[in-house]
C-alpha cells in the first residue's frame, strides 16, 4: 500500500470514527413537544411551600419566604392585573403578589405552523409548568413575615397602567404598622426589567429586612433536548466564575437546614447573577455590580419546585427614613446581539456566557461572531453558511496548499517507489528506508495529506454547536423546501421529495433513517466525486473503504441539522477545486471521468 494511500485511509478513518462517535454521543434532535396538547393528568400542581430563612443576622422564622409562592394565587383570569406591551414582549403583572407570571416572546413562534402561537416564557400558578418571578422582602429584627410583601399581597396602582418601555407602573402596599412598601417596574426595548424595591418607615421603630427576589420554575421542563452538547437549567455567575448545574443536579443537592430544602449556597461581592436557561430562552436575576448576596439555587422535592434565589444584604430603615433597592431582571431570548449589549453597555459581568459555547468557546465564539457579521451583510443564513465555509477554507488555505503540493509530489514519486519494491523484495526495512531517503530529497511529508481534514474536526464540531445551539439559526429558511437551517432537511427519497402524496416518515421511525433528503445526498455525492480525483486503490480491502465511505456519511449526516450539511457539502466542493487545481499545477492531470468509467468497469468485471 503507498504513502499516499495510507493516508488518505487514515485521515478518513480518523473523521469516520470521530463522526460515528459524535452521531451516537448526540442524536438528532428529537421532535418538539406541542405546547398545546392536553395534559394526561388534569390534577392541580403540588404547592407546598419550603421554610427558607428571614433576613441575615436575625431570628430564622419558620414561615414562608416573601419570594415563597403558597399556592394560592390565582390564574391568569382570576385576578387583576397590569398588561406589558413591549416591541418583543406581552403578557402582564399580577396585583396579587406583585408577580410577574406572565410573559410572551413577540418575536418567536412555537413552530413554522401558521396560527402557531408565541413562545411562552413565563406563566402563572394554575398553568401547566408554571414559572415566574417574585420579588420581595425577608423580615428581620422584629419584624414578621405578615408585615412584609409576600406572595400573596394585593398590591394598589399607585401610578401607571400599562407597562411599556415609555410608561413604568408603580405599586403599592402599607402594612397597617408604620411601613409602607413601593414597587416600580420599567422594562425596555429589549427584554431587561428594572424593579426598584422601597420601604418607607413612618413607625417609631427602626425596621430590618432585606431584598429578596427569586425565579420559581414547577418541575423539570417538558420540552428539555436532554443532549450533552446543550446545558439547559440553572446558572449562576459569582463573578468570579460561571457555573451550570442541570435540575437533576439541582434536585440532587444536600439539604441546606437553614433554608429548608436541597440547597447550594453562595455568597457573592460583585458581578454575580443567577437564573434558568432553556435552548433558546433565559431569565436571570442581575442584582447591581457592586451589591454583595446570596446566591441560591434550590430545590425543594415536597413541591417539585426549582429556585433561583438573590437575597440582598439587610437594610436598616430608621424611624422616618426610606431605604430602597433596584435589581434587574432578564426574561427574553437568548439573542447574540442583545445579550453582547446587556454586557458591553449595561454591564452585565461576562453575560455572553450565558449561551452555553462549549468546550471549544475558542472557535465557536469567533465563528459565531463572523456567521453573524456575514447573515448582516448578506441577510440569508444559509448563504452565510456558505460565505463562512469560504473564509474558513482560505484561512486553512497555505495548510492545504501544502498538503496538496506534496500529495501531488508523492504521486509523481509512484514509479520510484515501484521500482525500489521490487528491488528491495520482501525486505520491508530497505523499502522503508528507500522511501525515507525519496521523501527527503524531494522534500515531502507523507504525513501532511490528512492534516487539512484533521483540522476540520474541531472546526465541524465548533459550527454543529454554532448551528444547534444560537438563536440566530432557529427557524432560519435558506430557500425552497428549507425552512428551518437547524433541524434536518425535510424532503424525502421515500415520497421522491414530494412528488408522492403520502408522507415521509417520523424523525423517531427507523425508517427516518433511509428517508434521505436531497442536501445528504448531494452531500454523498461531493464526497464520492472528491475520491475520483485519484485512481481507486489496486488492494481489494481499501477499494472497499473507498466505495462504502461516501455513501455511509451520506446516512449519517442525513439527520443533522441543514445548516452543517450545507457547509459539509460547500466544504467538499471548495476542497474538491483546490485539490484539482493545485495538482494540476504541480503537473499532475486528475483523470476525473476516467476515474469514474474505470470504477463501473471494474464492477462489470466482477459480474463476468
Amino acid at each position: 500500500m503507498d504513502d499516499q494511500n495510507k493516508n488518505l485511509i487514515l485521515a478518513t478513518a480518523l473523521s469516520f470514527l470521530v463522526i460515528l462517535v459524535w452521531f451516537v454521543l448526540f442524536p438528532p434532535e428529537p421532535s418538539a413537544v406541542d405546547p398545546n396538547a392536553p395534559i394526561a393528568d388534569g390534577s392541580p400542581v403540588a404547592t407546598t411551600s419550603v421554610s427558607p430563612p428571614a433576613a441575615t443576622g436575625t431570628d430564622t422564622k419558620t414561615a414562608a419566604t416573601p419570594g415563597t409562592d403558597t399556592g394560592t394565587t390565582p390564574a391568569l383570569a382570576e385576578t387583576a392585573r397590569i398588561t406589558i406591551q413591549t416591541p418583543k414582549l406581552s403578557g402582564s403583572i399580577a396585583l396579587l403578589g406583585g408577580r410577574i407570571d406572565d410573559l410572551l416572546l413577540n418575536d418567536y413562534r412555537e413552530t413554522l405552523d401558521d396560527g402557531s402561537p408565541n413562545v411562552t416564557l413565563l406563566s402563572p400558578v394554575g398553568q401547566t409548568e408554571a414559572y415566574y418571578a417574585l420579588f420581595g422582602w425577608a423580615p428581620g429584627g422584629d419584624l414578621k413575615f405578615s408585615d412584609v410583601p409576600g406572595p400573596d399581597t394585593p398590591w394598589a396602582i399607585v401610578s401607571g397602567d400599562i407597562l411599556t418601555p415609555q410608561t413604568p407602573v408603580t405599586l403599592g402596599w402599607n402594612n397597617g404598622a408604620g411601613l409602607t412598601f413601593e414597587r416600580t417596574i420599567q422594562v425596555d426595548n429589549d427584554y431587561m426589567f428594572s424593579v426598584t424595591e422601597s420601604v418607607n418607615n413612618t413607625s417609631d421603630h427602626v425596621a430590618r429586612l432585606a431584598p429578596s427576589i427569586e425565579l420559581v420554575r414547577h418541575g423539570t421542563p417538558s420540552d428539555l433536548k436532554n443532549f450533552f452538547i446543550l446545558h439547559e437549567g440553572a446558572i449562576r455567575q459569582s463573578g468570579e466564575e460561571m457555573k451550570e448545574f442541570d435540575y437533576d443536579d439541582v434536585s440532587d443537592f444536600d439539604r441546606d437546614a437553614r433554608w429548608g430544602a436541597n440547597s447550594k449556597v453562595i455568597d457573592v461581592q460583585s458581578n454575580g447573577w443567577i437564573g434558568f436557561t432553556d435552548h433558546f430562552w433565559m431569565t436571570t436575576i442581575i442584582p447591581d455590580a457592586n451589591q454583595p448576596f446570596e446566591s441560591v439555587l434550590q430545590y425543594d422535592a415536597r413541591s417539585d419546585k426549582f429556585r433561583s434565589i438573590a437575597r440582598l444584604e439587610t437594610l436598616t430603615v430608621e424611624p422616618g427614613t426610606t431605604q430602597s433597592t433596584t435589581t434587574r431582571l432578564f426574561a427574553g431570548a437568548k439573542d447574540w446581539e442583545t445579550i453582547r449589549n446587556y454586557q458591553k453597555e449595561n454591564g452585565v459581568y461576562k453575560f455572553l456566557d450565558s449561551i452555553d459555547w462549549g468546550w471549544f468557546f475558542f472557535l465557536t465564539k469567533p465563528i459565531f461572531a463572523v456567521l453573524h457579521w456575514l447573515n448582516g451583510i448578506i441577510g440569508n443564513m444559509g448563504w452565510s453558511i456558505i460565505a463562512l465555509t469560504l473564509i474558513i477554507k482560505a484561512i486553512l488555505f497555505p495548510l492545504a496548499y501544502k498538503s496538496y503540493v506534496s500529495m501531488a509530489k508523492m504521486k509523481e514519486l509512484q514509479p520510484e517507489m515501484e521500482k525500489l519494491k521490487e528491488a528491495a523484495g520482501d525486505d520491508r526495512q530497505k523499502v522503508q528506508k528507500g522511501m525515507m531517503e525519496l521523501y527527503k530529497k524531494h522534500k515531502v511529508n507523507p504525513a501532511s495529506g490528512c492534516l487539512p481534514i484533521v483540522m476540520q474536526i474541531p472546526i465541524f464540531f465548533s459550527l454543529y454547536k454554532v448551528i444547534f445551539v444560537t438563536l440566530d439559526l432557529r427557524q432560519a429558511p435558506w430557500f425552497g423546501w428549507i425552512k428551518d437551517l437547524s433541524q434536518p432537511d425535510p424532503s424525502s427519497i421515500l415520497n421522491l421529495f414530494g412528488l408522492l402524496s403520502f408522507a415521509p416518515p417520523d424523525p423517531s421511525s427507523l425508517l427516518a433513517i433511509v428517508s434521505l433528503g436531497i442536501l445528504p445526498i448531494i452531500l454523498g455525492i461531493t464526497m464520492w466525486l472528491q475520491q475520483k480525483l485519484n485512481p481507486a486503490p489496486t488492494d481489494p480491502t481499501q477499494q472497499m473503504i473507498f466505495a462504502w465511505m461516501p455513501w455511509v456519511f451520506m446516512f449519517m449526516l442525513g439527520g443533522f441539522a441543514s445548516g452543517l450539511v450545507v457547509y459539509w457539502i460547500a466544504n467538499n466542493t471548495i476542497t474538491f477545486t483546490q485539490q484539482y487545481l493545485i495538482m494540476r499545477s504541480q503537473g499532475v492531470k486528475p483523470d476525473v471521468f476516467g476515474n469514474i468509467l474505470s470504477g463501473f468497469k471494474r464492477k462489470d468485471a466482477k459480474k463476468e
